[in-house]
C-alpha cells in the first residue's frame, strides 16, 4: 500500500527503529590504532589534556605548562599518612589536623596514638585510615609507649622518626606525668596535641584546656556559674619549662605554617612538642562548615596565640595585624551563648575573655604594625628580624 505524506512522517524507518551500533576497533585494525590482543586505549579526559599540556589556550607553550605542573606536584606533599574514609565527622578539625601532620611528617614515622577521638575514628576494627606503623595506647601513657618505641629503634639501629599522639585531655591532664618524663629523658619523639578543649570522645567534660567561661556537661552554664570558672591551663610554657629544643602552638586554619612546624620538629634531635588547635563543631556546638573561620579567629583576636619556643625562649610569632573583638569569636560557638545574654555577669565575663587576649598579645607581642595585602592568610609567622625560612 501507498504511503501518504501522513503515514510516512508517522511511520519510523527501519534505519531509526534500530539503535545505533557503535563501531569498535577491530583487533590489528590500522585505521583504529588497536593492537592484536589489547583494547582501544581510553578517551582523553580533560584532566589528563591538561596535565600533558593538550588543549591550552593560543599562545601557551603545552610543554613548559607541563613542566610547571610537573613542579608543582614535586613541591606538594602526597605521601598521606592518614587516608580519607575515615568516621570523624563533618567539619572535623581534629581529622584536618591529624591529615596535614602526616602529610608533613613523610612515610617514614611512627605513631604512638592516646584514647580519644582520633584514635576512635580511624581504626574501626577490622579498618583502620593509616597507613603508617601505628599503635593504640592507654588514654595516659602515648608519650611513655613513643618513648619505648623510640629507645628500640635506637638500640636497633633505626633513624624512623616516633611521634605521639593525643588529644587535651590526655596531654594536659590524664598522661602529663608520662608527657613530662618523656620530655625530661630527651626521647627522640615529636608529640603533637590535638586540642579541642574538651573530653569529646567522652562526653564534652571539661578539661584543664577548657577555655574560661566555656559551657561543657560537667560546667555548664546556669544560674550559680557561667561556664567554667578556672582559666586555660598554659602548657605551651610549661613544656618549654623543660627546655627541650623545640615548643610551638599551630592552628588548623593555617596550613602552610603549621606543615613548616612538622618538618622542622620532625628535623630536630632530641623531644618537641606541637599545640595543634582543632576546632570540635559538635563540643563547640558551631556549623562545620566554619571549622577554618572560627580556627582564625581564634588566632585573630589572640586568644590563642601562635608562637615558637627554642630552649625556653620565644623565638617566632604569628602577628595580629588587625585584631579582632573576642565576641567575633564567641557568638559563633553554643558552648559560649549564654555570654549574650542580658545578664551582667555575662557582659563581665565577656570582658574578661576581652582581656585575657588583650594580655596574649601584649605578652607575645602579636601585634603587627601594618596589613599585608600579599598574605593570603591573613597572618604568618615572622621572626624577631625577618620571615622564618
Amino acid at each position: 500500500m501507498a504511503k501518504t505524506p501522513e503515514t510516512a512522517k508517522k511511520a519510523p524507518s527501519k534505519a531509526a527503529s534500530k539503535p545505533a551500533k557503535a563501531k569498535t576497533a577491530k583487533a590489528g585494525d590500522a585505521k583504529s590504532g588497536g593492537a592484536k590482543g589489547k583494547s582501544a586505549a581510553p578517551a582523553e579526559t580533560p584532566s589528563r589534556k591538561v596535565a600533558a599540556g593538550v588543549g591550552t589556550a593560543p599562545g601557551v607553550d603545552a610543554q613548559a605548562l607541563g613542566g610547571e605542573l610537573a613542579e608543582l606536584r614535586r613541591r606538594q606533599p602526597r605521601f598521606r599518612g592518614l587516608e580519607a574514609g575515615h568516621r570523624a565527622c563533618q567539619g572535623c578539625g581534629e581529622a584536618l589536623g591529624a591529615r596535614l601532620v602526616m602529610e608533613a611528617a613523610g612515610p617514614d614515622v611512627m605513631v604512638a596514638n592516646a584514647t580519644g577521638c582520633l584514635e576512635v575514628f580511624t581504626t574501626p576494627w577490622p579498618q583502620s585510615a593509616w597507613r603508617v606503623p601505628w599503635i593504640h595506647s592507654l588514654f595516659e601513657n602515648a608519650a611513655a609507649v613513643a618513648s619505648g618505641m623510640e629507645a628500640a629503634l635506637k638500640a636497633r639501629g633505626h633513624r624512623t622518626k616516633v611521634m605521639a599522639f593525643g588529644g587535651d585531655g590526655s596531654t594536659f591532664d590524664i598522661g602529663f606525668q608520662a608527657l613530662s618524663g618523656m620530655l625530661e629523658r630527651t626521647h627522640n619523639v615529636l608529640y603533637v596535641c590535638f586540642d579541642n578543649e574538651a573530653y569529646m570522645n567522652t562526653g564534652i567534660q571539661r578539661s584543664s584546656s577548657t577555655p574560661h567561661a566555656a559551657a561543657t556537661t560537667t560546667s555548664p552554664a546556669g544560674s550559680q556559674r557561667m561556664g567554667k570558672r578556672h582559666l586555660k591551663k598554659d602548657l605551651l610554657q610549661i613544656i618549654a619549662a623543660h627546655h627541650v629544643p623545640y615548643a610551638a602552638s599551630a592552628s588548623v586554619a593555617y596550613a602552610a605554617d603549621l606543615r613548616r612546624k612538622v618538618r622542622r620538629a620532625i628535623e630536630i634531635e632530641g623531644p618537641t612538642f606541637l599545640l595543634l588547635h582543632v576546632p570540635c563543631p559538635l563540643g563547640w556546638g558551631h556549623d562545620g562548615a566554619k571549622t577554618i573561620e572560627i580556627a582564625r579567629l581564634a588566632v585573630q583576636t589572640g586568644l590563642f596565640p601562635v608562637v615558637e619556643l627554642e630552649r625556653n625562649e620565644l623565638a617566632g610569632v604569628m602577628p595580629i595585624r588587625q585584631p579582632r573583638p573576642v565576641s567575633d569569636y564567641l557568638k559563633l560557638q553554643n558552648r559560649f551563648r549564654h555570654l549574650f545574654g542580658n545578664d551582667h555577669r555575662a557582659r563581665q565575663e565577656r570582658e574578661h575573655l576581652q582581656a585575657l587576649a588583650d594580655h596574649n598579645i601584649a605578652t607575645y607581642h602579636l601585634l603587627g604594625e601594618e596589613p599585608d595585602p600579599l598574605d593570603t592568610e591573613g597572618a604568618d609567622t615572622v621572626r624577631r628580624g625577618g620571615l622564618i625560612a
